[in-house]
């Protein structure tokens, strides 16, 4: 059996749903008589009727009438209707897609964006700029019309405000044909607190001995379980033609197995393409990077570099607050700053990761979360001094980790990115009163008053206010990202398929200088100082590519390329 509609002609569809904890269950299909499904000995259901595409359709309980969990596309929100899906046609054979070193990343929120074909119209301009692939933040099926994604109930589908399955597909046909690869954020930790039914008939999808941040964990050993997100994995690689996929907190799964498998089975599914499979895994466990995933977000970068650039020490940032120079030094040459450690905030973590490539991290200065977990979503545009955040600009997009931007960031941008959400009645107030709960523990928002200036997450006004605007300056951040794209792209990228830290050197409070073995014998050395006191920078050999600043001073920068 498998997960979601089956189209088995232009008129007729084979129905499936795994309930084990129900006797009966029938389809409805809008406008139709009921239909019982019929039940064999692992708990699946399942039934062929007339329900060409478009046909709208739900399971009936009985007590409960619920949307296909697997459903491709909704009609009247996650409570509604299920839609049997048209085709989505072949993807264009020119496209096998473009190596991993050549990813320059630019995380998107699709909502933001004005939905798919909105984003669409954007991708000339990023092509131009330089980047190379669009990761989107989550774009299945959630409560609401406005919401960061990660609250997503049905994985299948996508959300209706965004626009159609097909409206997708084309987006993607758009990004290929400019060159650009499309990477999506998928989430198979948990999900949203509001639209998910499994529990009313399948318990068994659910661990309850085993806890996370969102409630009982998901029970990956039972094998409808793994193919409920393996076949989800491999729709949106498949079918829609999507580049990678990034997998959202995979600490959270707690079953390296699984996530072994899935790897194995998607490559397996999409030889002689390009795919790129990228993790978030708070545990920094290095061996996942060698069992059949490209890289893992590195949010040990973003987490020294904001501390030398903002100075805020508290929450999650008091992990680096001590000797934040040795350990971005530390960060440059090995990947991981924790690698096996223990912190202030947290057990022993990480397991070394010196011998991986520097490309099996992704690098960034900001990200949603970074962003929009603040309590008012300030960008280091706001929170840093420009001419430091510059030299960190050049940092990112020259070391060899592959770089990361989010929306706006090449513009400038000033505008916050907020935590939103469109959650209603008690929810909303739940979601509203935890979110300024959260940051009780900062100087900032110690008081009640304080906190009731946190923005309400259900507002409307919270979602408009998060639309990236082009800061005063954006002509100059802009010129400043497409160069240091460009002599990434020219200079190093033809050298990354074996880059390898050499080492690095604390030159001086904020200040730093690593070394990294590329492919045909060439040495990059880059030297950055984002302290206040002036230091000396090494005599770089090779080249010298680019710089910022006057050598060794404050918010200085120097790249060096030995061929």
């Amino acid at each position: 059996m498998r997960w979601g509609p089956e189209r088995l002609d232009e008129a007729r569809t084979r129905f499936h749903l795994w309930a084990p904890d129900r006797d009966a269950v029938a389809l409805l299909c809008d406008g139709e008589q009921p239909l019982a499904m019929e039940r064999n000995h692992d708990g699946w259901f399942s039934v062929v009727a007339d329900a060409p595409a478009g046909t709208r359709y739900r399971f009936d309980l009985g007590d409960l009438q619920v949307p296909d969990p697997a459903s491709r596309a909704q009609s009247g929100g996650v409570h509604g209707w299920s839609v049997v899906p048209n085709a989505l046609g072949p993807a264009a054979e020119s496209w096998q897609g473009r190596p991993w070193r050549d990813a320059v990343i630019e995380e998107v929120h699709v909502g933001l964006e004005g939905g798919f074909a909105a984003l669409g119209e954007r991708l000339p301009a990023l092509a131009e700029l330089g980047v190379t692939a669009i990761q989107m933040m989550p774009v299945a099926g959630v409560s609401g019309t406005r919401n960061w994604g990660y609250d997503g109930v049905l994985p299948y589908a996508v959300t209706e405000s965004y626009g159609s399955p097909a409206d997708l597909k084309a987006l993607i046909d758009r990004a290929h044909g400019l060159g650009l690869m499309v990477f999506l954020d998928v989430v198979y930790n948990h999900f949203g607190p509001d639209g998910n039914y499994l529990n009313a008939y399948a318990s068994g999808f659910f661990d309850e001995d085993r806890h996370t941040p969102w409630g009982a964990g998901i029970d990956f050993s039972a094998e409808p379980v793994r193919r409920f997100f393996i076949d989800n994995a491999r729709m949106w690689l498949t079918e829609y033609g999507f580049d990678g996929l990034r997998f959202d907190a995979v600490h959270a799964i707690g079953d390296d197995d699984f996530l072994d498998a899935m790897a194995s089975e998607l490559r397996a599914a999409c030889e002689g393409r390009h795919i790129h499979l990228i993790l978030e895994n708070e545990r920094n466990d290095a061996e996942r990077l060698r069992r059949g995933y490209d890289a893992q977000w590195n949010d040990d970068f973003h987490n020294v570099l904001h501390i030398l650039l903002t100075g805020e020490d508290e929450a999650y940032y008091a992990d680096f607050a001590d000797h934040p120079t040795e350990r971005l030094a530390r960060c440059l040459a090995e990947g991981f700053v924790y690698q096996g450690e223990a912190s202030a905030n947290h057990a022993a973590r990480g397991s070394p990761s010196g011998d991986l490539p520097a490309t099996a991290f992704v690098s960034f200065l900001q990200n949603h979360d970074q962003i929009g977990n603040r309590a008012l979503g300030e960008r280091l545009t706001v929170l840093a001094d420009r001419d430091r955040l510059r030299a960190a600009t050049a940092l990112l997009l020259l070391c060899p980790q592959v770089p990361m931007l989010f929306m706006g960031d090449s513009a400038g941008s000033r505008t916050p990115f907020l935590f939103f959400t469109d959650f209603h009645d008690e929810l909303a107030d739940a979601v509203r009163e935890g979110r300024r709960r959260e940051f009780a523990s900062f100087a900032t928002f110690s008081d009640a008053q304080a906190r009731a200036k946190i923005p309400d997450p259900n507002a409307l006004s919270t979602f408009a206010a998060s639309r990236p605007q082009p800061g005063p300056d954006a002509p100059t951040w802009r010129e400043l990202y497409r160069t240091l794209i460009a002599l990434r792209r020219d200079r190093i990228v033809p050298l990354l398929e074996t880059a390898q830290g050499l080492g690095s050197d604390v030159l001086g409070d904020g200040a730093v200088a690593a070394r990294w073995q590329l492919g045909e014998g060439a040495v990059l050395t880059i030297a950055l100082n984002l302290g206040s006191a002036p230091v000396s920078f090494p005599q770089g050999e090779g080249e010298a590519i680019f710089a910022l600043g006057d050598a060794g001073e404050a918010a200085s920068f120097r790249a060096w390329l030995k061929r």
